[in-house]
């Protein structure tokens, strides 16, 4: 398969998650479903990073600019409640893993990260693809459900 195709895979599975965007209001942002410790601003953050993460650490893509604020925090400190700010991290998630995406040559490569253990990069992306759409279930719950 060649990369772009990859690329399309991972666009059309990653809709799961941008769709919510465009109907999410910033009010929403502080919204958690019933005992839930993550709120939708913190899920949204935390999509974006680990997206990030991938591209720069997963993929190598060394231009990418990343603070992982949610990991440190290792909890939602409920201080993602911007909805410009977030857009905008996701945005460049998801530019620079598409970017990273295509620039890829051997996707039987192994990659070993203390999170996941060993990989082939096409293992990774599946990881990546269903990380998001794990989480953008979690976000569609809080917006249907959530206060």
């Amino acid at each position: 398969m060649k990369n772009a195709s990859l690329v399309d895979l991972w666009k059309e599975g990653r809709t799961r998650f941008t769709k919510l965007l465009d109907a999410i209001q910033e009010s929403d942002l502080p919204k958690k479903n019933g005992a839930s410790p993550n709120s939708a601003g913190f899920l949204i953050r935390h999509i974006a990073e680990v997206e990030l993460l991938f591209s720069k650490n997963v993929f190598g893509l060394g231009e990418v600019k990343i603070v992982a604020k949610t990991l440190i925090a290792g909890k939602d400190t409920g201080e993602w409640t911007n909805l410009d700010e977030l857009r905008e991290i996701v945005a460049y998630a998801g530019e620079m893993l598409e970017k990273a995406i295509l620039i890829q040559e051997n996707w039987d490569d192994i990659i070993e990260t203390k999170e996941f253990g060993r990989k082939s990069r096409s293992e990774a992306l599946g990881r990546i693809s269903t990380h998001t759409a794990y989480h953008a279930g979690q976000l569609a719950l809080i917006l249907k459900y959530g206060r």
